[in-house]
């Protein structure tokens, strides 16, 4: 597990949960309930609200809203919290409807705080094939300009989500064996490589810079026990949050997916 928020830290929380009604038969509601955290992003969601119970739909003490893709049971994003969003937007804007259809984003302003929930896209096609990279690409470029001009606005601006790559060799356990494989080729590196070049903070490496934490995990092979993972779920500060950053996590003990919960913890003052 995580260590625990402080009282005084706003705990803020991505998970890739694979499936929200599956991962609600596997404990979900309890998580959210202890927690400790103020908002909770959600990528693969994979339902419509209205298929949802309410105890998923519209839990006591939080307010959700959710955008599911247009195809059903696939994608989707969903954003829990326990303060009111003053807005939420679901689209990146005009020439941009082939990414809105997926039901893979959310902008939350929350004060002078901005939370970009994100499930980028994977780049292999159905059939393994890397078709789908120069999608996944385009998607990673209207996000990052869209988050540009937030941090210009002067908001502190987290972007957060399953990014389903992985950055560097230290953030997967066999870099070697997947150089040609979607989530570790050299152009998906390249994106994540300009968010950083522009002064995007990967919060997780702040605080901890070795080798062997990962998010995500094959679900055959005992590859979550013996810790041959991903890491491809972040959390991205904008540099002007950084004096607000208490801590960053992945709960890697967390059971109902094949992701985990990855988070930051922050100075209440951020939303001010």
């Amino acid at each position: 597990m995580s260590p625990a928020a402080s009282s005084e830290a706003a705990r803020i929380v991505s998970w890739n949960v694979n499936g929200l009604r599956a991962c609600a038969r596997k404990g979900f509601g309890r998580w959210l309930s202890r927690c400790g955290a103020e908002i909770v992003a959600l990528q693969e969601v994979r339902a419509l609200p209205e298929d949802l119970p309410s105890a998923l739909r519209a839990p006591r003490r939080w307010t959700v809203h959710m955008n599911p893709a247009e195809r059903l049971g696939y994608s989707g994003v969903a954003l829990y919290s326990r303060r009111k969003p003053d807005a939420v937007e679901t689209s990146l804007g005009a020439g941009n409807r082939k990414y809105d259809v997926e039901g893979r984003l959310q902008i939350a302003r929350f004060g002078r705080l901005v939370v970009i929930n994100g499930y980028f896209p994977k780049g292999s096609g159905k059939e393994r094939d890397n078709s789908r990279v120069p999608y996944k690409l385009g998607f990673y470029r209207a996000v990052r300009q869209r988050a540009e001009r937030l941090r210009r606005g002067r908001y502190r601006v987290l972007v957060m989500g399953d990014f389903n790559t992985a950055h560097r060799e230290i953030d997967l356990a066999r870099p070697r064996d997947n150089t040609r494989n979607s989530g570790f080729l050299p152009e998906e590196r390249a994106e994540l490589d300009r968010w950083i070049d522009a002064g995007w903070i990967d919060t997780f490496r702040v605080f901890e810079p070795g080798p062997g934490h990962y998010t995500w995990w094959r679900q055959w092979g005992d590859a979550k026990q013996k810790n041959v993972g991903w890491r491809i779920d972040y959390v991205l500060a904008s540099p002007n949050l950084r004096p607000f950053l208490e801590g960053a996590f992945i709960q890697r003990r967390v059971q109902g997916s094949d992701h985990v919960p990855v988070g930051v913890d922050l100075d209440p003052a951020v939303f001010g």
